[in-house]
Order: C-alpha cells, then structure tokens, then sequence
C-alpha cells in the first residue's frame, strides 16, 4: 500500500531493444500494447470526448488552446494530427484559420466517431480521416506544414518511432507539438493529483463510462511517460531544432514544439 504521496511502483519500461514495454504499471510484450491501447479506446470511442474532461476537470480546452495559439494556424498549412481520435485538434486548427486537417488514428471507432460530430459540416472539404500508425504513417515525405498528437504519445508502444515519423512527414520549416500530461512541479498539488487520479478517476470512469480500468491505465500511462527534459531530448535526437516545453498548470500538462529546419 502505498504512502500518501507516493504512487504505486512502476515498473521499469523496456529499451527500445526490448521485446517488452509499459502499459501503464503493467509490462507487456512490445507486440501486445498497440491491441492494448485499441481495446482501451474501442471500449470508450462513443463518449471518448468525456474522457480529456474527466481526466483533467475540464482544463485541457485551455491547454488545446495554447497549442492552437502557439501554432497560429495559417490558410493553406496542412495539419496532420497524430492519435487524433474525433479531431478536437484538427477541429480547432480549422476554426483557427488553418487550412486543411487529417485525422490519423489506429482506431476506426474512433474515427467513426468523429466523422458524425456536426461540427465538422461546414469544414467537409478540408478534413480527412485515416486509420495508421503514427510510428509508419502512411504520407509521403515532407507533405505537411504541421504535425500534432495531444495526449497520444505515452500511448505509443515506440516512441521515437512516432517522433521520427513526425519529423519525416514534415516539410522544411514544418513544426511538430506534442501536448502531453506531465509531471506536476508543486509538491502539495501533487498529492492532490496523485489522490484524484488513483483513487476519484477510475470510480468516475466506472460511473460514467463503466470502465474503470481504462481510466486506471490511463493514469497510470501518465507516471510512466518520460518527463520534460527526456522528451526534449527525443525531439532532437529525431532532428527536430529549437526544441521548446511549456509546461501548464503547475506542470500537469507540457506542450513540446520542434522545427524541422531542412
């Protein structure tokens, strides 16, 4: 049993040589995690959208925000946007002026659900969906201006695979952001954190999706994810330049930015 403040023990991830890897606290082959990760989304495709809300009382929108501000989407840039799911990125770069957007998720659920969102009526002719892997994407080389995954990467079974593709898809003077939650830089908000996510999220996830271990895994993805400074690191050993972190509320969440500069 754990102490107020500490987490459950998390395992040790395997290298990228490793033939096992993290799914939350668990360790798993590293072919078994991206069926993992469909089923965990599968299950909650239809009320998906709540899922960011749960996880984060709400704030994520403001964080989505920033990234959209820190982009300052422009007509005739292309965004791709990693682990999209229902395109909420892809749906906010559009109404920021950006001009056009594709969604690419593994999960087909997922992106059904998304196609029947109202909102993206009026945008029918710059949105395409496609299901792929964001470490094999299928776009050829240097096609988009912009290149997006929010809370997608601690999902990846091969990170640097992901970040690598990014980088290749990207044009010259193309950008790569990556919102993620992150480590919480307040001791005392982190005890608040740790107690909400461990103990109050998977209960909501049961009540209101009734599918607590999703939301317990989730959580427990959050501990397992590099922190900041190791994620910088990965964007330039990938090629990416002028690797910035804004970290949000306290840290809870980061939003990483690289360019591909040639």
């Amino acid at each position: 049993m754990s102490k107020p403040h500490d987490t459950p023990q998390q395992p040790e991830a395997g290298g990228q040589d490793s033939e096992t890897i993290d799914f939350g606290f668990r360790t798993v082959g590293r072919a078994e995690k991206s069926g993992l990760v469909r089923d965990v989304f599968d299950s909650g495709a239809s009320r998906y959208d709540e899922m960011p809300d749960l996880m984060s009382g709400g704030v994520h929108r403001l964080w989505k925000a920033a990234m959209i501000d820190w982009i300052a989407p422009q007509p005739g840039q292309t965004l791709v946007d990693l682990a999209g799911g229902t395109g909420d990125i892809s749906l906010r770069f559009l109404r920021a002026g950006g001009g056009d957007a594709v969604v690419t998720d593994i999960n087909e659920s997922m992106l059904a659900a998304g196609r029947q969102r109202r909102e993206f009526g009026k945008y029918s002719d710059r949105i395409r969906w496609c299901v792929g892997n964001a470490e094999a994407l299928p776009f050829t080389e240097a096609s988009a201006d912009i290149v997006t995954i929010a809370f997608g990467l601690r999902n990846v079974t091969d990170r640097d695979a992901a970040i690598a593709e990014a980088h290749r898809v990207l044009k010259p003077g193309g950008r790569f952001l990556c919102l993620e939650f992150s480590q919480v830089t307040s001791a005392m908000l982190a005890r608040a954190y740790d107690a909400w996510s461990f103990n109050v999220l998977p209960r909501l996830g049961q009540l209101v999706a009734g599918d607590a271990d999703s939301y317990r895994y989730l959580v427990e993805s959050i501990r397992t994810f590099p922190p900041p400074e190791v994620l910088a690191d990965m964007f330039a050993g990938a090629g990416f330049a002028q690797v910035r972190v804004r970290r949000m509320s306290a840290g809870i969440a980061c939003i990483h930015s690289g360019w591909k500069l040639d």
